[in-house]
Protein backbone atom coordinates (compact mmCIF):
# COMPACT_ATOMS: atom_id res chain seq x y z
CA UNK A 1 0.00 0.00 0.00
CA UNK A 2 1.47 3.36 -1.00
CA UNK A 3 2.23 6.25 1.33
CA UNK A 4 -0.51 8.31 -0.33
CA UNK A 5 -3.10 5.62 0.35
CA UNK A 6 -1.97 5.39 3.98
CA UNK A 7 -2.25 9.15 4.39
CA UNK A 8 -5.78 8.96 3.03
CA UNK A 9 -6.69 6.27 5.56
CA UNK A 10 -5.34 8.38 8.40
CA UNK A 11 -7.09 11.52 7.20
CA UNK A 12 -10.46 9.85 6.77
CA UNK A 13 -10.32 7.68 9.89
CA UNK A 14 -11.34 10.41 12.34
CA UNK A 15 -14.30 11.36 10.19
CA UNK A 16 -15.36 7.73 9.91
CA UNK A 17 -14.98 7.24 13.67
CA UNK A 18 -17.09 10.30 14.49
CA UNK A 19 -19.85 9.16 12.18
CA UNK A 20 -19.93 5.65 13.62
CA UNK A 21 -19.74 6.74 17.25
CA UNK A 22 -22.45 9.38 16.87
CA UNK A 23 -24.85 6.72 15.61
CA UNK A 24 -24.32 4.50 18.68
CA UNK A 25 -26.07 4.83 22.03
CA UNK A 26 -23.66 6.07 24.76
CA UNK A 27 -23.76 2.76 26.60
CA UNK A 28 -22.53 0.90 23.48
CA UNK A 29 -19.70 3.26 22.53
CA UNK A 30 -17.31 1.98 25.18
CA UNK A 31 -17.70 -1.55 23.87
CA UNK A 32 -16.40 -0.58 20.42
CA UNK A 33 -13.85 2.15 21.22
CA UNK A 34 -10.92 -0.24 21.66
CA UNK A 35 -12.01 -2.37 18.69
CA UNK A 36 -11.90 0.68 16.42
CA UNK A 37 -8.45 1.62 17.74
CA UNK A 38 -7.14 -1.92 17.17
CA UNK A 39 -8.59 -1.95 13.65
CA UNK A 40 -6.89 1.36 12.85
CA UNK A 41 -3.51 -0.01 13.99
CA UNK A 42 -4.05 -3.13 11.88
CA UNK A 43 -4.68 -1.00 8.80
CA UNK A 44 -1.45 0.94 9.32
CA UNK A 45 0.51 -2.24 9.93
CA UNK A 46 -0.88 -3.94 6.81
CA UNK A 47 -0.07 -0.86 4.77
CA UNK A 48 3.58 -1.17 5.77
CA UNK A 49 3.76 -4.91 5.20
CA UNK A 50 2.40 -4.70 1.68
CA UNK A 51 5.90 -4.14 0.29
CA UNK A 52 9.18 -5.34 1.77
CA UNK A 53 11.29 -3.22 -0.57
CA UNK A 54 10.33 0.23 0.62
CA UNK A 55 13.89 1.27 1.41
CA UNK A 56 15.20 -0.04 -1.93
CA UNK A 57 12.48 1.90 -3.74
CA UNK A 58 13.42 5.01 -1.78
CA UNK A 59 17.09 4.92 -2.88
CA UNK A 60 16.23 3.83 -6.43
CA UNK A 61 17.47 0.22 -6.28
CA UNK A 62 14.06 -1.42 -6.47
CA UNK A 63 12.53 -3.17 -9.44
CA UNK A 64 10.86 0.07 -10.62
CA UNK A 65 13.90 2.25 -10.17
CA UNK A 66 13.50 5.62 -8.48
CA UNK A 67 9.86 6.24 -7.52
CA UNK A 68 8.12 9.26 -6.05
CA UNK A 69 7.27 9.60 -2.39
CA UNK A 70 3.60 9.18 -3.16
CA UNK A 71 4.26 5.62 -4.40
CA UNK A 72 6.43 4.45 -1.52
CA UNK A 73 5.03 2.03 1.04
CA UNK A 74 4.27 3.39 4.48
CA UNK A 75 7.20 2.82 6.97
CA UNK A 76 5.22 1.58 9.96
CA UNK A 77 7.51 0.65 12.88
CA UNK A 78 6.11 -1.68 15.54
CA UNK A 79 6.69 -0.20 19.03
CA UNK A 80 8.18 -2.84 21.32
CA UNK A 81 10.35 -0.98 23.82
CA UNK A 82 8.10 -1.64 26.81
CA UNK A 83 8.05 -5.39 26.07
CA UNK A 84 11.84 -5.75 25.78
CA UNK A 85 12.49 -6.90 29.34
CA UNK A 86 13.62 -10.23 30.81
CA UNK A 87 10.85 -11.48 33.15
CA UNK A 88 13.16 -13.76 35.15
CA UNK A 89 15.37 -10.79 36.05
CA UNK A 90 12.40 -8.75 37.26
CA UNK A 91 11.05 -11.63 39.34
CA UNK A 92 14.53 -12.09 40.82
CA UNK A 93 14.56 -8.39 41.70
CA UNK A 94 11.29 -8.86 43.63
CA UNK A 95 12.78 -11.73 45.63
CA UNK A 96 16.03 -9.81 46.14
CA UNK A 97 14.05 -6.94 47.68
CA UNK A 98 12.44 -9.42 50.09
CA UNK A 99 15.88 -10.79 50.98
CA UNK A 100 17.27 -7.28 51.45
CA UNK A 101 14.67 -6.38 54.06
CA UNK A 102 15.50 -9.55 56.00
CA UNK A 103 19.17 -8.61 55.74
CA UNK A 104 18.27 -5.29 57.36
CA UNK A 105 16.36 -7.20 60.05
CA UNK A 106 19.70 -8.91 60.89
CA UNK A 107 18.38 -12.43 60.19
CA UNK A 108 21.63 -13.50 58.53
CA UNK A 109 23.70 -11.99 61.34
CA UNK A 110 21.56 -13.75 63.95
CA UNK A 111 22.27 -17.12 62.32
CA UNK A 112 26.01 -16.35 62.32
CA UNK A 113 25.79 -15.57 66.05
CA UNK A 114 23.95 -18.82 66.72
CA UNK A 115 26.63 -20.76 64.84
CA UNK A 116 29.33 -19.12 66.95
CA UNK A 117 27.47 -19.79 70.20
CA UNK A 118 26.90 -23.40 69.13
CA UNK A 119 30.59 -23.87 68.34
CA UNK A 120 31.67 -22.26 71.63
CA UNK A 121 29.19 -24.23 73.74
CA UNK A 122 27.47 -21.08 75.01
CA UNK A 123 23.96 -22.14 73.97
CA UNK A 124 22.16 -24.90 75.86
CA UNK A 125 21.22 -27.15 72.93
CA UNK A 126 22.79 -30.41 71.85
CA UNK A 127 20.55 -33.01 70.14
CA UNK A 128 17.37 -31.26 69.00
CA UNK A 129 16.35 -30.19 65.47
CA UNK A 130 17.92 -26.78 65.98
CA UNK A 131 21.27 -28.29 66.99
CA UNK A 132 21.23 -30.58 63.95
CA UNK A 133 20.35 -27.67 61.68
CA UNK A 134 23.25 -25.61 63.01
CA UNK A 135 25.56 -28.61 62.56
CA UNK A 136 24.52 -28.98 58.93
CA UNK A 137 25.01 -25.25 58.28
CA UNK A 138 28.45 -25.44 59.87
CA UNK A 139 29.41 -28.56 57.93
CA UNK A 140 28.15 -27.74 54.44
CA UNK A 141 28.11 -23.92 54.43
CA UNK A 142 25.30 -23.87 51.82
CA UNK A 143 25.42 -20.10 51.27
CA UNK A 144 28.40 -19.42 49.02
CA UNK A 145 27.50 -15.76 48.46
CA UNK A 146 29.13 -13.69 51.20
CA UNK A 147 27.83 -10.52 52.81
CA UNK A 148 29.96 -8.53 50.37
CA UNK A 149 28.40 -10.37 47.41
CA UNK A 150 24.91 -9.65 48.69
CA UNK A 151 25.68 -6.01 49.43
CA UNK A 152 27.02 -5.62 45.89
CA UNK A 153 23.77 -7.07 44.53
CA UNK A 154 21.68 -4.67 46.66
CA UNK A 155 23.80 -1.80 45.44
CA UNK A 156 23.42 -2.73 41.77
CA UNK A 157 19.70 -3.49 41.82
CA UNK A 158 18.44 -0.89 44.33
CA UNK A 159 21.37 1.47 45.03
CA UNK A 160 21.06 0.48 48.71
CA UNK A 161 24.06 0.45 51.00
CA UNK A 162 27.53 1.93 50.73
CA UNK A 163 29.35 -0.98 49.04
CA UNK A 164 31.27 0.10 45.98
CA UNK A 165 29.75 -1.31 42.80
CA UNK A 166 32.11 -3.16 40.42
CA UNK A 167 33.71 -1.01 37.75
CA UNK A 168 31.50 -0.86 34.67
CA UNK A 169 28.41 -2.31 36.40
CA UNK A 170 25.07 -0.56 35.93
CA UNK A 171 23.72 0.77 39.24
CA UNK A 172 19.99 1.47 39.50
CA UNK A 173 20.51 4.87 41.13
CA UNK A 174 16.90 6.00 40.77
CA UNK A 175 15.25 2.88 42.22
CA UNK A 176 14.16 4.18 45.60
CA UNK A 177 12.89 7.47 44.18
CA UNK A 178 10.88 5.71 41.48
CA UNK A 179 9.71 2.91 43.77
CA UNK A 180 8.49 5.38 46.37
CA UNK A 181 6.86 7.45 43.63
CA UNK A 182 5.06 4.42 42.20
CA UNK A 183 3.74 3.40 45.62
CA UNK A 184 2.59 6.96 46.33
CA UNK A 185 0.86 7.16 42.93
CA UNK A 186 -0.79 3.81 43.57
CA UNK A 187 -2.01 4.83 47.01
CA UNK A 188 -3.23 8.20 45.69
CA UNK A 189 -5.09 6.50 42.86
CA UNK A 190 -7.16 4.40 45.25
CA UNK A 191 -7.72 7.33 47.60
CA UNK A 192 -9.11 9.28 44.65
CA UNK A 193 -11.17 6.25 43.70
CA UNK A 194 -12.71 6.18 47.18
CA UNK A 195 -13.61 9.85 46.82
CA UNK A 196 -15.16 9.23 43.41
CA UNK A 197 -17.35 6.49 44.84
CA UNK A 198 -18.82 9.04 47.26
CA UNK A 199 -19.51 11.90 44.83
CA UNK A 200 -20.48 10.03 41.67
CA UNK A 201 -23.10 11.82 39.68
CA UNK A 202 -24.08 10.24 36.36
CA UNK A 203 -23.93 6.81 34.78
CA UNK A 204 -20.59 7.48 33.04
CA UNK A 205 -18.91 8.68 36.23
CA UNK A 206 -20.07 5.47 37.81
CA UNK A 207 -17.77 3.57 35.44
CA UNK A 208 -14.56 5.55 35.76
CA UNK A 209 -12.45 6.59 38.77
CA UNK A 210 -11.06 10.07 39.34
CA UNK A 211 -7.52 8.72 39.83
CA UNK A 212 -4.90 9.14 37.12
CA UNK A 213 -3.96 5.79 35.63
CA UNK A 214 -1.34 7.40 33.38
CA UNK A 215 0.84 8.44 36.34
CA UNK A 216 0.87 4.89 37.73
CA UNK A 217 1.63 3.45 34.30
CA UNK A 218 4.42 5.92 33.48
CA UNK A 219 6.32 5.45 36.74
CA UNK A 220 5.76 1.67 36.58
CA UNK A 221 7.27 1.44 33.09
CA UNK A 222 10.31 3.52 34.09
CA UNK A 223 10.84 1.45 37.21
CA UNK A 224 10.55 -1.83 35.31
CA UNK A 225 13.06 -0.69 32.68
CA UNK A 226 15.58 0.48 35.29
CA UNK A 227 15.31 -2.79 37.23
CA UNK A 228 15.75 -4.84 34.06
CA UNK A 229 18.96 -3.12 32.96
CA UNK A 230 20.55 -3.28 36.44
CA UNK A 231 19.97 -6.98 37.22
CA UNK A 232 22.13 -8.78 34.68
CA UNK A 233 24.92 -11.09 35.81
CA UNK A 234 24.64 -13.18 38.97
CA UNK A 235 21.56 -11.48 40.44
CA UNK A 236 19.27 -14.36 39.43
CA UNK A 237 21.65 -17.07 40.75
CA UNK A 238 22.37 -15.14 43.95
CA UNK A 239 18.66 -14.62 44.59
CA UNK A 240 17.85 -18.29 44.06
CA UNK A 241 20.60 -19.53 46.37
CA UNK A 242 20.12 -16.87 49.05
CA UNK A 243 16.35 -17.26 48.93
CA UNK A 244 16.57 -21.01 49.61
CA UNK A 245 19.08 -20.35 52.40
CA UNK A 246 16.79 -17.72 53.98
CA UNK A 247 13.86 -20.12 53.83
CA UNK A 248 15.86 -22.79 55.67
CA UNK A 249 17.28 -20.51 58.35
CA UNK A 250 13.82 -19.11 59.13
CA UNK A 251 12.69 -22.69 59.74
CA UNK A 252 15.82 -23.23 61.83
CA UNK A 253 15.09 -20.21 64.03
CA UNK A 254 11.65 -21.71 64.69
CA UNK A 255 13.15 -24.95 66.04
CA UNK A 256 11.83 -25.71 69.56
CA UNK A 257 15.25 -26.22 71.18
CA UNK A 258 16.56 -22.89 69.84
CA UNK A 259 13.44 -21.04 71.02
CA UNK A 260 13.74 -22.71 74.43
CA UNK A 261 17.41 -21.69 74.70
CA UNK A 262 16.38 -18.03 74.48
CA UNK A 263 13.03 -18.35 76.29
CA UNK A 264 11.29 -17.29 73.08
CA UNK A 265 7.82 -18.05 71.75
CA UNK A 266 8.47 -17.44 68.02
CA UNK A 267 11.41 -17.23 65.65
CA UNK A 268 11.03 -13.47 65.58
CA UNK A 269 11.50 -13.42 69.34
CA UNK A 270 14.79 -15.24 68.74
CA UNK A 271 15.83 -12.62 66.19
CA UNK A 272 14.93 -9.80 68.58
CA UNK A 273 16.67 -11.32 71.63
CA UNK A 274 19.87 -12.24 69.77
CA UNK A 275 19.96 -8.80 68.09
CA UNK A 276 19.60 -7.05 71.44
CA UNK A 277 22.21 -9.16 73.22
CA UNK A 278 24.91 -9.58 70.58
CA UNK A 279 24.28 -7.21 67.63
CA UNK A 280 23.76 -3.82 69.23
CA UNK A 281 20.00 -3.60 69.06
CA UNK A 282 16.86 -4.58 67.15
CA UNK A 283 16.44 -3.38 63.54
CA UNK A 284 12.70 -2.61 63.09
CA UNK A 285 11.54 -6.21 62.49
CA UNK A 286 7.82 -5.35 62.36
CA UNK A 287 8.21 -2.57 59.79
CA UNK A 288 10.82 -4.44 57.73
CA UNK A 289 8.66 -7.57 57.57
CA UNK A 290 5.73 -5.56 56.19
CA UNK A 291 7.95 -3.73 53.69
CA UNK A 292 9.43 -7.07 52.56
CA UNK A 293 6.03 -8.65 51.91
CA UNK A 294 4.33 -5.65 50.30
CA UNK A 295 7.42 -4.47 48.41
CA UNK A 296 7.92 -7.88 46.83
CA UNK A 297 4.27 -8.06 45.76
CA UNK A 298 4.42 -4.59 44.22
CA UNK A 299 7.58 -5.38 42.23
CA UNK A 300 5.99 -8.64 41.06
CA UNK A 301 3.01 -6.66 39.77
CA UNK A 302 5.34 -4.23 37.97
CA UNK A 303 7.16 -7.20 36.44
CA UNK A 304 4.04 -8.86 35.05
CA UNK A 305 1.94 -5.86 34.00
CA UNK A 306 2.21 -4.60 30.40
CA UNK A 307 0.93 -1.07 31.27
CA UNK A 308 -0.81 -0.66 27.91
CA UNK A 309 -1.55 2.99 27.22
CA UNK A 310 -4.81 2.31 25.39
CA UNK A 311 -5.97 -0.48 27.68
CA UNK A 312 -9.36 -0.69 29.32
CA UNK A 313 -9.19 1.50 32.47
CA UNK A 314 -11.81 -0.58 34.26
CA UNK A 315 -9.84 -3.78 33.60
CA UNK A 316 -6.62 -2.12 34.74
CA UNK A 317 -8.40 -0.94 37.87
CA UNK A 318 -9.45 -4.52 38.63
CA UNK A 319 -5.89 -5.79 38.14
CA UNK A 320 -4.57 -2.99 40.31
CA UNK A 321 -7.04 -3.31 43.17
CA UNK A 322 -5.27 -6.16 45.09
CA UNK A 323 -2.05 -4.10 45.07
CA UNK A 324 -3.63 -1.00 46.62
CA UNK A 325 -3.57 -2.27 50.23
CA UNK A 326 0.07 -3.29 49.80
CA UNK A 327 0.95 0.27 48.77
CA UNK A 328 -0.73 1.74 51.85
CA UNK A 329 0.84 -0.89 54.11
CA UNK A 330 4.33 -0.27 52.69
CA UNK A 331 3.98 3.49 53.16
CA UNK A 332 2.75 3.11 56.74
CA UNK A 333 5.75 0.90 57.59
CA UNK A 334 8.20 3.11 55.69
CA UNK A 335 7.26 6.16 57.73
CA UNK A 336 8.27 4.31 60.91
CA UNK A 337 11.87 3.44 59.94
CA UNK A 338 14.76 5.93 60.11
CA UNK A 339 14.99 6.34 56.33
CA UNK A 340 11.31 7.19 56.05
CA UNK A 341 10.95 9.69 58.84
CA UNK A 342 11.86 12.51 56.46
CA UNK A 343 9.19 11.38 53.96
CA UNK A 344 7.98 14.55 52.27
CA UNK A 345 4.44 13.30 51.70
CA UNK A 346 2.56 12.02 48.67
CA UNK A 347 2.14 15.26 46.73
CA UNK A 348 5.77 16.36 47.08
CA UNK A 349 7.06 12.88 46.19
CA UNK A 350 4.93 12.62 43.06
CA UNK A 351 5.98 16.08 41.91
CA UNK A 352 9.61 15.12 42.35
CA UNK A 353 9.29 11.84 40.45
CA UNK A 354 7.37 13.22 37.47
CA UNK A 355 9.55 16.36 37.30
CA UNK A 356 7.08 19.01 38.41
CA UNK A 357 8.71 21.90 40.24
CA UNK A 358 6.99 23.28 43.32
CA UNK A 359 5.75 26.81 42.95
CA UNK A 360 7.92 29.41 44.67
CA UNK A 361 6.32 32.18 46.66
Amino acid sequence: MSFTTTETIQRLWDKFLREQMSAMPPEERKQYEQQFEDRFNDLLKNAANGSQDGFLDLVGFGGQGAVGFENLSYPYIQPDFNESVVPSQLHAAAELYFIYQHERMKVFQVVDVLLRLFQDGRMRIQRGPGARGLYLLEKWKPLRYTLRDRNTAYRRAFNYGSTQAPAGAIVNRTFHRQFLGFIVALAQYFRDLSISEVIRGGPLLNQRPFGSISTVQRIGLDLRYALDRATYGNIFALTMETGHYLSQVLKLLDAPDIKKAFDANTKWDVVEIVSSRYLGGVAEPSQRARMAESGRRIIQFISDSDFKTAGDPILFQSELRPIGPHAEAWLAAYRMIPEGRSFAGGTSTLKSVIGVQSARV
